[in-house]
């Protein structure tokens, strides 16, 4: 039996986007396949405990400290976890938000989902720029393992960093596969995407004003550094609905006519992943990741080109694009393979 602890201390409920919902997922798909080693999840002042699995296996333990501080939740991460790491006596340590303690009582697992900020660091603050340049570069040395959410990740932790990760993709919910038995497509395309610039949401609202005819369209997803242009460029058939909750998500993928995803730069792409499975018709961005998921079962455009994504929301906003080959693709991932693949990782870093 193994105790596995889970450093849970960057969530922010409603303000990390994908990282949470791979988070809640990773937990709930231990929490199917695994009754036998001792989960001990720590967690922070903003999340409560239904973020913990109410298994006899599962440990919440609430810390005092608040992720919306960045300064003092990474003060606790390295100088106060680690002393909850001892008390707990835990055999492995899992971080999934990209950070961990540079000491720590246990072999450590940390989880890279993109690295923006040594591709893209113009779409960083000024002064958070050097926290992401120091502390990722010094959570990819100092643990002994290392999961990238795709391959595309791997290959910037090898070129960055020099090291090597095992690849471990999202999963996809279930909800998602029974959406698209339940579909009832209505006058709208839909996006789910955070408000950040490299979401390249400016372009496509650019693009799409200069096509009148085409249905209204809904973004939804956390309020990111460009929040304010893209609601300035929004207009009146467009609806910003800022991060809302799973169910009303689901719902817009129900009745979503179509999906877009322009984004210039994922580390995985899970809202593809989603639509994939919904049964909606989908067209995304030409970039490495997204290929991954999806392979040639979507349609792409490229993220730079304004006749692209033109042409590509005319053919969304026509309904002729298949859905049935992406719904398989999606059909290969699950939650509960990531937990396994991810539990299979945990218990060989531990030794």
């Amino acid at each position: 039996m193994l105790r596995i602890g889970v450093n849970a201390l960057y969530l922010i409920p409603g303000g990390v986007g994908g990282t949470e919902i791979y988070l809640r997922n990773l937990l709930a798909g231990f929490a199917t396949i695994d009754a036998a080693n001792q989960y001990v999840v720590f967690t922070n002042r903003e999340t409560g405990a239904d973020l913990v699995p109410q298994r006899p296996n599962f440990l919440y333990a609430p810390q005092s400290v608040r992720a919306s501080f960045r300064p003092g939740r990474i003060l606790w991460e390295q100088f106060v976890l680690p002393q909850a790491v001892r008390k707990y006596r835990l055999d492995v340590l899992l971080n999934p938000g990209f950070t961990a303690p540079l000491v720590c009582g246990c072999p450590q697992v940390t989880v890279f989902h993109d690295l923006q900020h040594k591709r893209h660091p113009e779409y960083f603050r000024w002064f958070d720029l050097p926290f992401w340049q120091f502390f990722l570069w010094a959570s990819a040395r100092r643990s002994r393992g290392l999961i990238a959410v795709s391959d595309a990740t791997r290959q910037d932790l090898q070129r960055y960093y020099g090291v090597d990760a095992e690849v471990i993709h999202h999963g996809v919910e279930q909800q998602f596969f029974d959406i698209a038995k339940k579909r009832e497509p209505k006058d709208y395309l839909l996006c789910a995407s955070t408000t950040h610039p490299h979401k390249n949401l400016e372009r496509l609202l650019r693009v799409y004003a200069q096509a009148p005819d085409l249905p209204p369209l809904v973004i939804t997803g956390v309020r990111g550094f460009a929040a304010r242009e893209i609601e300035a460029l929004a207009g009146d058939r467009v609806t910003v609905t800022g991060w809302i909750p799973r169910q009303e998500l689901h719902e817009l993928f129900r009745c979503a006519r179509g999906f877009i995803y322009p984004s210039t730069f994922e580390g995985f792409g899970m809202p593809v992943l989603e639509a994939m499975a919904a049964g909606v018709p989908v067209v995304c961005s030409d970039i490495p990741p997204l290929r991954e998921i999806a392979g040639d079962t979507v349609e792409y455009f490229d993220a730079a080109s304004d006749d692209g994504i033109r042409e590509t929301l005319l053919k969304l906003a026509a309904g002729a694009l298949p859905t049935a080959a992406a719904q398989r693709r999606a059909s290969e991932y699950s939650w509960e393979k990531t937990a396994r693949e991810t539990l299979d990782y945990l218990s060989k870093s531990s030794s």
